[in-house]
């Protein structure tokens, strides 16, 4: 050890041996500037041991221009990972080799602050990484400290020592750190669902777990005319039809009592006063618990898919009464026959004329045909035209149909599609087959529908987003 540098350590042990203890205010930790005091005289005690085993990560450092080591704590020891031995007598920079020079600058201005103000001053947060020793495997170790340096001043008022208190808040901050990323994630989360909210090609609203709305995206806003403020709670139901208002409600408070999703259609009045048709859909959200949390649904206009289904349901159903009739009727009936195909043929829906009990293609307007692009449809069974609908049991449903007499309505129904490539893609309809009559005996089965699997994935993606805490 060089003679300066064992000097110092010397006389730093002399000072316990003397009975001579350091202050600040009254505590270590005080706003005071530490003095060294002498004890009365009373029991002799080793101070230096007294010192070492002290519950706090304290070094003291000489004033020279080095910060040379002179002692340090047992706990200052244990958290800086070298023992007594290897760090007493050297510079702290020797003693403790820092990776970023900008924080060897941060923690020499300390020193030189109590060097010149001969008072206490505290070190922001820096990151100071220690040495591992060669039994845990060597290497730096990642560490963050808060640090304040205290100044002690013998009888004239001189520094003597320099008293380093140190802090490893290195889980703290990696804590806040983790808080912070989680905030920012939480944060860009919550922009997420609300852009897609606001983006989503439906009519998007939430409620209150009983059922209060709370929430309109732009879509529902634009279409009703009317501001948020107008709509929330129970006033949104001013702009239902006042024919469809008390089944509606009651459709939807039996859906709050039973906690289950709801499907409603009824009639909105439309920003220019016109009612429309609107299919909606509710689900509930609920917490790891069970209990509903809060409500989310979207809607679609489906006025004029519905207006046109009914017009051809209907149109149907008078044909089919017209067919039993005497030949006086024909050409009505033919005039009739080429309206219904040009409605067909016009129509947005999907349209498909099945004939006799193996479903043969008679009639596949163009929106159905474009479903199945590339495919003959028109002279081949469904089970020929449309081998995927087999397994998926179409093929069953449309048989059951034909035996019973009876319609059949799916909603949201999914449909697996061949692709050319050999994949396959899924779609949802709504759909209904109809029976049809000619002569008074069942003569095929007409099929309406029209497509829906954007609502079905907004709705899916909606459910998804709903799921982050907002």
């Amino acid at each position: 050890m060089p003679a300066p540098q064992r000097l110092a350590a010397a006389n730093w042990r002399p000072a316990f041996r003397q009975n001579r203890i350091f202050r600040v205010g009254g505590a270590l930790t005080g706003p005071a500037v530490i003095s060294l005091l002498p004890m009365p005289d009373a029991s002799p005690l080793d101070y230096q041991h007294l010192f070492r085993a002290l519950a706090d990560n304290f070094l003291v450092i000489a004033p020279d221009a080095d910060a040379t080591i002179l002692d340090d704590t047992d706990s200052h020891a244990a958290v800086a990972m070298k023992s007594r031995a290897e760090v007493v007598g050297k510079p702290f920079f020797e003693a403790y080799p820092v990776a970023d020079q900008n924080e060897a600058d941060v923690i020499r201005a300390s020193h030189e602050h109590v060097r010149r103000h001969l008072e206490p001053h505290t070190m922001p947060l820096i990151r100071y990484d220690l040495e591992r020793p060669a039994a845990q495997g060597g290497g730096l170790e990642e560490r963050y400290w808060q640090a304040t340096h205290y100044p002690i001043l013998d009888e004239q008022g001189r520094l003597r020592y320099i008293v380093q208190r140190t802090q490893d808040v290195t889980e703290q901050h990696r804590a806040e750190l983790l808080r912070q990323q989680m905030q920012r994630e939480l944060a860009e989360s919550q922009e997420r669902a609300q852009f897609t909210l606001e983006a989503l090609p439906i009519m998007v609203w939430t409620t209150t777990p009983t059922g209060e709305v709370d929430y309109f995206n732009q879509r529902w806003l634009q279409f009703t005319g009317r501001q948020l403020p107008e709509q929330l709670g129970s006033d949104w139901t001013n702009s239902v039809h006042p024919d469809d208002q008390a089944p509606t409600l009651q459709t939807w408070q039996q859906a709050l009592a039973d906690g289950a999703e709801v499907q409603l259609e009824y009639r909105l009045r439309r920003h220019d006063g016109q009612y429309r048709w609107v299919l909606a859909r509710g689900v509930p959200r609920r917490n790891a618990e069970g209990r509903i949390t809060m409500w989310v649904g979207g809607g679609i206009d489906i006025h004029d898919q519905k207006q046109m289904v009914q017009e051809l349901l209907t149109a149907n159903e008078q044909q089919a009464s017209l067919s039993d009739q005497a030949y006086q009727a024909y050409q009505l009936a033919e005039s009739q026959r080429e309206l219904f195909y040009n409605l067909f043929m016009q129509a947005p829906a999907l349209i498909a004329i099945l004939r006799g009990t193996d479903h043969r293609f008679d009639f596949a307007n163009p929106p159905y045909q474009r479903l199945f692009a590339g495919r003959q449809l028109v002279g081949l069974t469904v089970g020929e035209a449309l081998p995927e609908v087999i397994e998926q049991g179409f093929l069953d449903l449309l048989n059951k149909v034909y035996e019973t007499g009876e319609a059949y309505h799916g909603d949201e129904i999914m449909i697996m599609i061949n692709d050319p490539d050999g994949s396959a893609h899924p779609i949802y309809v709504n759909f209904t087959y109809q029976p049809f009559y000619e002569g008074g005996q069942r003569a095929g089965i007409a099929v309406f529908a029209y497509e829906v699997t954007d609502l079905v994935q907004a709705r899916k993606a909606l459910e998804r987003h709903s799921g982050n805490p907002s």
